[in-house]
């Protein structure tokens, strides 16, 4: 089954970040999860670097010294993935339901905010139940969609599907004055 990606034919706003402030009856941040903190991955680069320079030095005494440069580039390419992995982690989504729209706002690992606005009367929230690995979660609006939340596991896309949906169900039930 094709899933849809996320939608870049959705018009973006042109007043990003948005400054209102309205109060909002849902607001979520929605972030990538490491589980591996800044000790843990130091413990674990000492760890990686200790055994890279004790096997190249074990291949120097041995005359083999040109995988000894190897070993070295081994623990600096370990190095840049995780640095690359953690500046992916910076990225987030904030969804804020307010009496009058939607608004999701997706910022990139580089801060550059995109953002979506949405009617919530007529907005649908799909996510499979029960979710598979690849299962978006799907904002629809007026034959356009949007994908939110990649990033999170299938059951954390499910909770927020369950908790938005619920959140839109109030609104749509509390009497407009």
């Amino acid at each position: 089954m094709a899933h849809p990606t996320p939608n870049e034919s959705w018009p973006e706003e042109e007043s990003w970040p948005v400054e209102d402030e309205s109060p909002a009856s849902f607001d979520a941040i929605l972030r990538p999860h490491r589980s591996l903190s800044p000790a843990g991955f130091a413990i674990l680069m000492s760890a990686v670097a200790t055994v890279g320079f004790g096997a190249g030095i074990a291949f120097l005494a041995m005359g083999a010294w040109p995988v000894f440069g190897f070993c070295g580039l081994e623990v600096v390419l370990i190095y840049v993935c995780f640095r690359l992995n953690y500046r992916s982690g910076r990225m987030f989504e904030r969804v804020r339901l307010t009496d009058r729209e939607l608004i999701v706002e997706r910022h990139s690992p580089r801060g550059t905010p995109l953002g979506w606005r949405f009617q919530p009367y007529w907005l649908r929230v799909t996510m499979d139940d029960p979710p598979q690995h690849d299962s978006p979660l799907t904002l629809r609006s007026h034959g356009r969609s949007l994908v939110i939340g990649n990033f999170l596991t299938p059951e954390e896309r499910l909770d927020f599907a369950r908790a938005l949906n619920r959140a839109l169900a109030q609104q749509r039930m509390a009497p407009t004055g």
